[in-house]
């Protein structure tokens, strides 16, 4: 009778372990798979370019406007021109003036009486100059003033086409789209069905 306990246990032992055994072979065979979850790239954006803000100084650098018509603002270009073209404008003016007085004061300190200053609208000569000496010395200072103001507006022009092309090469390439974004964030954990809570955020580029 005991023996027959004996061998009923020994047999029902060893097909659990004959069972046990099948069932390894069969994990073995099915690999564990996990759902995955990937953030898809949505938007590809243009490749940034560092040397593309220099490039665009350098090329106003050489001809104003030049750097506008590299970063595509082609209405920029008139502006650049009228600018630029009324300080030149005023500096070219001025500086004829001043030349005017200056030439009449050398013929005034030299002795003579034939500058422009002496004649009247119609060409007589005139006992008194219309303009004195003391005025030729005040309108060339005045007119000189005006020369240098015109001169460093006119540089000062240069310089802003130079700095706008720069900036707005820059700005074309800074990213400002929906693909930036800051938004909560709910994950579920599968390995130990856990949730996991937060805020993301995404960079697309």
């Amino acid at each position: 009778m005991i023996l027959n306990k004996f061998i009923i246990t020994s047999l029902l032992l060893f097909l659990s372990c004959f069972s046990l055994i099948a069932q390894d072979k069969d994990k073995k065979k099915k690999p564990i798979t996990k759902d995955i979850v990937i953030d898809s790239i949505t938007k590809v954006s243009n490749p940034i370019n560092p040397l593309s803000p220099a490039k665009a100084a350098f090329y106003s650098a050489i001809l104003p406007g030049l750097g506008q018509a590299y970063n595509k603002k082609y209405w920029k270009i008139p502006v650049v021109y009228a600018a630029i073209g009324t300080g030149v404008y005023f500096y070219v003016t001025n500086n004829k003036e001043y030349n005017r007085y200056r030439d009449a004061f050398k013929s005034r300190l030299a002795g003579n009486t034939n500058d422009e200053f002496f004649f009247d609208s119609q060409g007589n000569q005139l006992e008194e100059p219309r303009i004195s000496i003391e005025g030729l010395e005040r309108a060339q200072r005045l007119f000189r003033k005006n020369q240098e103001i015109a001169l460093l507006v006119t540089i000062g022009l240069y310089a802003l086409n130079i700095i706008d092309a720069n900036v707005d090469a820059h700005l074309l390439q800074y990213n400002i789209d929906e693909n930036l974004s800051l938004a909560p964030k709910y994950q579920f954990n599968d390995i130990d069905a856990s949730s996991n809570i937060g805020l993301t955020l995404n960079f697309k580029f």
